[in-house]
């Protein structure tokens, strides 16, 4: 096969990789349109295997679970879009991440996450939370499983001085990114009853 052949049929399988997730995630916006036309994004919803936490496997499925989320959740039309951003967003970059000791939070995927985002929004406090939409796990894990209260306390506290007004978008995302998988409750559970200025919110039936 030559250059130009095999050229175009690795353009034609990205265009019908791109088309396919498209549907697959049912984008809405422009935005989310021009998500999928980035390579590199595209690598990374395509990535993943079935693990614990995420059975789905590959991280666009993920995001399609924290979007139907969202719909059940039923905002208002702009946190509805505030919340499908942050969810395209969050995950996608998990093939980048390094997980060497010690840790680099750096190259955490939701601070790379956070970079890519940047080329969209100026907006600090969706840029904040995609970066820190784990925190309040590494909180929940650092104070129940590791007995660290006093380091978790001192964490949370600095999660939440850098969400500010931003806590109730915070928690819906939260809430719609664990109810996925077969991830353990126990977090958003232990933050529901935790956080007192949050406004507890269902999932429609």
């Amino acid at each position: 096969m030559n250059h130009k052949v095999a050229n175009s049929t690795e353009a034609n399988k990205t265009v019908r990789s791109v088309f396919d997730l498209s549907e697959k995630l049912n984008t809405e916006s422009e935005l989310e349109s021009r998500f999928l036309k980035d390579p590199d994004f595209v690598k990374g919803l395509l990535w993943g295997l079935p693990r614990y936490g995420h059975p789905e496997g590959q991280v666009y499925k993920h995001i399609n679970e924290v979007t139907l989320n969202i719909d059940r959740l039923d905002p208002d039309p702009e946190t509805r879009s505030k919340l499908r951003f942050i969810a395209f967003v969050h995950d996608t970059f998990k093939y980048l991440e390094d997980k060497s000791s010690p840790r680099d939070w750096t190259k955490h995927h939701g601070a790379i996450a956070r970079r890519f985002a940047q080329q969209y929004t100026d907006d600090a406090s969706l840029l904040n939370i995609i970066e820190l939409h784990d925190e309040a796990y590494y909180v929940w894990r650092m104070r129940h499983l590791y007995n660290k209260e006093r380091e978790s306390e001192i964490r949370l506290q600095k999660l939440l001085t850098i969400l500010g007004d931003q806590l109730q978008l915070f928690y819906l995302f939260f809430k719609c990114d664990t109810m996925t998988g077969d991830k353990t409750p126990a977090p958003l559970l232990w933050f529901e009853s935790y956080i007192p200025e949050i406004t507890l919110a269902d999932f429609r039936s």
